[in-house]
């Protein structure tokens, strides 16, 4: 059996494991998912010790089929921003990890604001000041969890993000550590320094002995521990799932651009060297470059993205699998004037409202559950266009090409939708896991299993091209609905 390299996509409902040939081919993928936890409204949680559980239960399966003593390196990806404490003695965390989604640390964004604080912050790491990142879940974990913050600055705990947290346990408690692309959605990292920043720490009154060290996305973090899989594999990759994708995704170049349609929905645009701060409500951020080493990004993120057809298919029972939403959208002409804004957890880019909560509006007699779903899916698509609105600002050109990842684009209603809204070209690729794959191709050439990013620019393959084909008036009238939708639920 050749080489290959296995890589973890750690998401926010579940993992999955590849495995990439060294033509980067999936030979074969591997998911599970793990559970959520709602303890009070607009709080979510997992449990970090079932993440690891699945996950390694995943990787064993893989295993199974594809001997580790073939297994070149590993790579990971992760659900970003989720926020984890641990002891370093017994590895046991001191708490649910706090997830992306979760609204706990509200008050502490307020708090922050009041202080004057916004433009620092977003001057440091790019980012708003929101509940969002990890830096206010930190405060709220050594605040809230007994001894917590007497036990992090005599240096018996660890902050991690999922990615430190599946390398702690891979590598047997002997590596902590994070890459740029992690760290810079933490709100308490430089992007010009590419450092922690002492002076947020110490407004968040975070200790340093809390945090990992950060390393190129592609590069050696450590070696599995030999007792887990018989053999200690090389784990030469980490990226944050947005940055993977956009990697996996080829977008190597100044202005190439993607969105994944996962859980939430995360528009990427690479702008290389420079730093882009925007003006229309996106982020800054850090991405990879063709070797693996920081480079910046704009970035816009919907908070709720395929996540409001989960939310269909389990609270309100419309329809029993997620696969059906096309085939009900397509069922009728149009939505019956229904819009669905939902904005769950609060709105993202480029509102940043942490009190905004969803909405149906629009509903007549004559609605029915088929007119939900289309409305459901046609409020992804408007959600991304605000993203993509608010980049052609900020660089001040259009982008003419918008490629495509993530479960969601499976969806053949939703792609011609988006192409439609945006009045763009929507290129899906074969391998829609491009999440998984940026992971994989960055181990592969921290490695040496790829000798140089050349190699991988052929991997990307397009399986389908949507074209526009709305007009124009139908387009602004749809557009001027869903700006009316998105004012009744903003909080201010």
């Amino acid at each position: 059996m050749e080489p290959f390299i296995l890589s973890i996509d750690a998401g926010t409902t579940g993992i999955t494991v590849v495995i990439l040939n060294k033509q980067a081919s999936i030979l074969k993928k591997y998911y599970s998912e793990f559970r959520q936890y709602y303890p009070q409204s607009g709080w979510v949680e997992h449990d970090a010790e079932e993440i690891w559980t699945v996950t390694h239960n995943l990787i064993q399966s893989a295993f199974k089929d594809y001997p580790p003593s073939n297994c070149a390196a590993i790579g990971i990806t992760n659900q970003r921003e989720t926020t984890l404490i641990w002891e370093r003695k017994t590895g046991k965390p001191i708490h649910n990890a706090i997830v992306w989604q979760c609204r706990r640390t509200q008050e502490i964004c307020t708090n922050l604001k009041q202080a004057d604080h916004e433009n620092l912050f977003r001057e440091k790491t790019g980012l708003v000041i929101d509940s969002y990142f990890s830096g206010t879940k930190i405060k709220w974990l050594l605040d809230h969890v007994n001894g917590a913050r007497r036990n992090a600055e005599i240096g018996k705990l660890a902050f991690g993000t999922i990615d430190s947290w599946l390398l702690w346990k891979l590598t047997g408690g002997s590596i902590h550590a994070t890459d740029f692309t992690n760290a810079s959605r933490t709100m308490i990292f430089n992007i010009d320094t590419k450092k922690w920043d002492e002076e947020l720490l110490q407004i968040l009154t975070i200790p340093t002995t809390l945090l990992p060290d950060i390393k190129y996305s592609s590069s050696e973090f450590g070696k599995t521990d030999k007792q887990l899989f018989g053999k200690a594999i090389p784990i030469t990759g980490i990226a944050g799932d947005q940055q993977a994708a956009l990697y996996g995704q080829g977008c190597f170049e100044n202005g190439t651009s993607k969105c994944t349609y996962g859980t939430g929905c995360f528009l990427l645009t690479n702008t290389g060297d420079k730093r882009v701060n925007s003006t229309s409500g996106l982020l800054t951020t850090m991405a990879c470059n063709a070797e693996g080493k920081p480079i910046y990004a704009l970035e816009g993120s919907v908070f709720i993205g395929g996540a409001v057809i989960q939310w269909l298919r389990d609270e309100l029972q419309i329809l029993s699998h997620a696969s059906e939403s096309e085939k009900m959208a397509l069922a009728v002409e149009d939505s019956n004037g229904v819009i669905i804004v939902p904005a769950f957890t609060g709105l993202g880019a480029p509102y940043w409202d942490m009190n905004a909560r969803g909405i149906i509006t629009g509903i007549s007699r004559g609605v029915n559950r088929n007119h939900i779903v289309r409305a459901a899916l046609e409020g992804i698509a408007f959600q991304v266009y605000d993203l993509l609105d608010s980049i052609s600002k900020d660089l001040d050109s259009n982008i003419s090409v918008l490629q495509v990842d993530g479960g969601a684009v499976a969806n053949n209603f939703l792609m011609q939708f988006q192409a439609d809204i945006l009045q763009i070209n929507i290129d899906r690729p074969r391998n829609i896991e491009s999440t998984a794959l940026g992971a994989g191709m960055l181990a592969g050439l921290g490695a040496g299993f790829w000798k140089n990013p050349a190699e991988l620019k052929s991997v990307r393959k397009t399986d389908q091209i949507f074209i526009p084909t709305m007009s124009d008036d139908k387009r602004t009238e749809l557009l001027s609905n869903w700006k009316l939708a998105v004012r009744k639920v903003q909080y201010t």
